[in-house]
């Protein structure tokens, strides 16, 4: 067990070299011998918090109750958010019964603690225990408030989603996701991630489409070369590819629109697919919108979570190749394509996609712009997107 710098002192190496031989001790079964150890640290005035919990694991060991207690007790009023002694104080309260303090303070060391954070081992794994203890009160309170609540009428399945879903946040079941845009914020929009389809009848046009957009697929497909990588390399961009899908065909796309310009010879053979998305409020931007493309993931691929660029479009997925074992999560919701069914998501949200099948799946990609805006609006945010590009005197780095 390391003692911190914090006792160090004219004896300092001497109290480290102690801490050391007694956390040997503790690891070795010698219960009595390590506590005997670190309190012998402390009446040489090396009084820290390392080695109060040194003193706790010790006395836990000799099923001291009370000498852990204080320990935990003397750890945590020098360092209030040690995670290891917050973690042992959460413990205590958990034998007790007290299911709410031991929630608050294994929730306490979550939240300081980042996902994917590299621990050690011995803090690792009761981070895990602790994410796990949590995870069963948030159970066990969800059941109680669902009991209540049906003592009161409100059932759920019967209920609106909406409610259903306050709920499980409330309960811990599901995290919240806020838009992220990582160009261009327009304020006081909703946080939806997939919105109700009503919202779209336009779309009825799309949907009645698909066997003729699925033919004009088909055709494309033949050559081999209609393909490329979704994310292509850029001779004058630094390469940044921690998921490695750089110039990777398991993610690639067959644009008919690319970046506010038609690209004619793929139009050209689907005018079927451009006549069925006639109706789609898509946005007009120089050099930037739209993009429609058929997006399309190979057996096995994964596309990792990310963030769009604008939260003032949506952007619509039809599938049109459809195996099973593929789904779509935008922020805390999951769902499958289904075959012949069009969504609208915002983007800005975090969003991943699978394709856990042995086959490829293909998709119909388009954006729209958001129903909140107006008119008016859209033209101000056409206008400032392209005076930005008059600005720089450059076409602009644009990827759906």
């Amino acid at each position: 067990m390391a003692v911190k710098g914090s006792i160090m002192n004219p004896g300092g190496m001497d109290l480290r070299q102690r801490a050391a031989e007694a956390g040997a001790a503790l690891n070795n079964g010698d219960a009595a011998g390590a506590l005997a150890g670190f309190r012998a640290i402390l009446a040489a005035g090396g009084e820290d918090a390392s080695i109060w919990y040194g003193v706790a694991l010790a006395a836990t060991a000799l099923d001291d109750l009370a000498a852990r207690a204080e320990a935990i007790a003397k750890g945590l009023k020098l360092e209030p958010h040690n995670p290891r002694l917050l973690i042992l104080k959460a413990d205590d309260y958990a034998l007790a019964g007290n299911d709410r303090a031991a929630a608050a303070h294994y929730n306490i060391v979550l939240r300081m603690i980042p996902d994917g954070a590299q621990l050690p081992p011995d803090l690792e794994k009761a981070v895990a225990r602790a994410r796990l203890k949590c995870s069963q009160y948030a159970g066990e309170y969800a059941d109680k408030l669902t009991e209540r609540l049906a003592a009161k009428g409100v059932t759920f399945g019967e209920e609106s989603d909406r409610f259903s879903r306050s709920f499980e946040v409330l309960t811990g079941k599901r995290q919240i996701y806020y838009q992220e845009p990582k160009v261009y914020n327009f304020p006081e929009l909703p946080q939806i991630q997939f919105y109700d389809r009503e919202l779209f009848p336009w779309m009825d046009r799309v949907e009645a489409a698909t066997d003729e957009i699925r033919a004009e697929l088909i055709e494309v497909l033949r050559d081999d070369a209609a393909f490329t990588p979704y994310i292509e390399g850029k001779k004058d961009r630094p390469e940044n590819d921690v998921h490695n899908l750089l110039n990777n065909p398991a993610w690639s796309a067959f644009y008919l629109w690319k970046n506010g310009r038609p690209v004619e010879e793929n139009v050209a053979r689907c005018p079927k697919t451009m006549a069925a998305l006639a109706d789609a409020p898509i946005p007009q931007i120089r050099h930037r919108s739209p993009s429609i493309l058929f997006s399309l993931m190979k057996p096995g691929m994964h596309i990792p979570p990310h963030t769009g660029l604008v939260n003032t479009r949506l952007i619509c997925h039809l599938p049109v190749i459809l195996p099973e074992g593929c789904e779509f999560r935008v922020g805390n919701e999951t769902r499958k394509w289904e075959m012949g069914k069009a969504w609208a998501f915002d983007d800005t949200i975090n969003h991943e996609a699978w394709n856990r099948s042995s086959e490829t799946r293909v998709i119909l990609l388009w954006e729209i712009w958001r129903p909140e805006l107006t008119l008016r609006e859209r033209e101000q945010v056409t206008a400032l997107f392209e005076a930005l590009e008059d600005e720089d005197g450059k076409r602009p780095d644009w990827d759906i």
